[in-house]
């Protein structure tokens, strides 16, 4: 066994396929299925469920892939180990992120480069609870979410927004009812929000529900992008934390705070204290401290 052939197991895993996974790794597709056979009589286990073509991996197969992920995360971080003791941070940071957070992540990722510029950075986009998840089980390094649900007792965190609810409209084409409109004006309004499992959808569904109102939902999505494309050709209005930064990058939008809606929970930098911690993360957390906030953000 070879850390090669484990690197093979999860760009499969990855993929969810044999030509893709083999041009992942740089090989050839007959070189991967023969590498991976050799791992699974080595092992005396059938991994991988397949004729011509991937099926799905054998249950077998998932428990050896998530040894394969601990394994490939140790080898990784006792690279950067040892790139650190020469004074280089060298490798990828994993970085979650909740979207609409209130905070632009581009802050955190200029001071990184500019800090660390032989630093790979991997991005993904997660719920809260997704975030925590994948934190615990060391499939992220570090995570931007919400800070209400954490337990400190397992995850460090720096504070760097406290956001605050607000109606995102194109002025070219809707007028807001007022100047700081209330929610049984915004509920009027065509809305487009995040999908349900996100909480910040969540928490405009709970400002709504408690005044017993409901949303006019007229478009539901995942990507941010595609609530500000949706909102600027005037198809819906949508409710977003205050940003400057998005703001700013898209001039032809205009945010309004919504009258009697409370901050929402802080946005901050998380890190699971469980050890070992990746050195990568741990001074990407520690860099990322002096953008800790002491007073809230506002518009």
């Amino acid at each position: 066994m070879d850390i090669r052939q484990l690197q093979f197991l999860i760009a499969l895993d990855d993929t969810r396929h044999f030509g893709q996974a083999a041009e992942r790794c740089h090989v050839t597709q007959p070189t991967l299925s023969m590498r991976l056979r050799q791992l699974e009589e080595q092992l005396g286990l059938t991994l991988v469920q397949r004729d011509q073509r991937f099926h799905d991996f054998t249950p077998e197969g998932k428990r050896i892939l998530a040894w394969a992920r601990s394994l490939m995360r140790a080898h990784d971080g006792l690279l950067a180990e040892a790139a650190a003791c020469r004074g280089q941070l060298i490798g990828t940071l994993r970085l979650g992120m909740v979207p609409l957070a209130g905070f632009n992540p581009a802050r955190l990722l200029a001071l990184w480069r500019q800090e660390y510029p032989e630093l790979s950075l991997q991005l993904t986009t997660l719920s809260s609870e997704q975030i925590l998840e994948q934190l615990a089980s060391n499939q992220l390094d570090l995570g931007l979410g919400y800070l209400n649900k954490i337990d400190p007792a397992s995850f460090a965190s720096l504070t760097l927004a406290m956001p605050t609810m607000g109606l995102l409209f194109a002025p070219a084409h809707v007028s807001p009812p007022s100047d700081s409109p209330n929610w049984q004006e915004v509920a009027r309004l065509p809305l487009g929000l995040l999908s349900s499992g996100m909480h910040f959808r969540q928490a405009v569904e709970q400002a709504l529900r408690s005044r017993g109102l409901r949303a006019n939902l007229v478009i539901e999505s995942d990507a941010v992008q595609q609530l500000l494309h949706s909102v600027r050709y005037g198809l819906c209005c949508s409710v977003i934390p205050y940003d400057a930064d998005l703001l700013a990058s898209n001039p032809d939008l205009n945010w309004i705070a919504i009258a009697e809606s409370s901050n929402l929970a802080p946005i901050g930098l998380l890190i699971r204290r469980q050890k070992p911690t990746s050195v990568i993360a741990q001074t990407c957390f520690n860099a990322a401290k002096p953008l800790e906030m002491v007073q809230p953000d506002g518009p």
